[in-house]
């Protein structure tokens, strides 16, 4: 099936890309920053936006394989349920926030808050991140192949992060944690997936939750 190529408005763009059958393919040419492109996709289709996109990119979506060719605004990726969106550039703040499954990958740097709330869905970040990244990320994991910024992992429940580079400082309730043969593996398996070849797997920090905060407990108050 020949790929289709799409321009005009977002509601018009986005209206073609949903009625896309699984296996189909569409091109977003000229995007010119614009924000919501390719939210709300529930097929096995592929779709390419060719040039800088705004905010919320492929947000609240299922199954889609999205490719932005350039960077991306704030919350690319949010609420992602499952599929894959990849941002060959940098992404502003709270890429992949809340998102509950599916694969976020960005080549470049991602701003603040990145994965905030994350839910189950994986982050890969080929540069560095941000302060707060992971915050209150609640399942999930997190791969930044340069350095984090302040609060890495606050308040972190379940989620798992792994930096390649150096790490400005931990959040509350963030402990760094030994390698296992498992970790070694998942970060393995992603780098592979991502094309991330500057990181070496066996040669990552891990920061996961320290458990203090999962229940109110005087002698943490000041955490609070």
């Amino acid at each position: 099936m020949e790929a289709l190529t799409l321009t005009g408005e977002v509601r018009e763009i986005n209206r073609a890309l949903r009625a896309l059958p699984d296996g189909a393919a569409a091109t977003v040419a000229d995007p010119r920053g614009r924000h919501n492109l390719a939210v709300g996709l529930d097929a096995e289709v592929k779709v390419t936006i060719d040039g800088p996109a705004g905010y919320y990119i492929g947000g609240l979506g299922k199954k889609a394989d999205i490719t932005v060719n350039g960077p991306v605004g704030w919350g690319v990726g949010e609420n992602l349920m499952s599929g894959r969106v990849h941002v060959k550039g940098d992404a502003s703040q709270s890429a992949a926030a809340t998102a509950r499954g599916g694969l976020v990958v960005v080549d470049g740097n991602a701003s603040l808050r990145a994965a905030i709330s994350l839910k189950g869905a994986t982050l890969a970040v080929g540069g560095s991140v941000g302060a707060y990244c992971g915050f209150m990320a609640q399942a999930g994991t997190i791969l930044v192949g340069g350095d984090a910024g302040d609060g890495l992992g606050d308040s972190l429940y379940e989620a798992v992060v792994y930096v390649a580079g150096r790490i400005a400082s931990l959040g509350t309730d963030a402990r760094i944690e030994e390698l296992t043969e498992t970790d070694v593996k998942t970060v393995r398996d992603l780098v592979k997936t991502c094309g991330f070849d500057h990181i070496d797997p066996e040669n990552v920090t891990k920061v996961a939750s320290a458990r203090t905060l999962y229940h109110f407990d005087t002698q943490n108050h000041d955490a609070y």
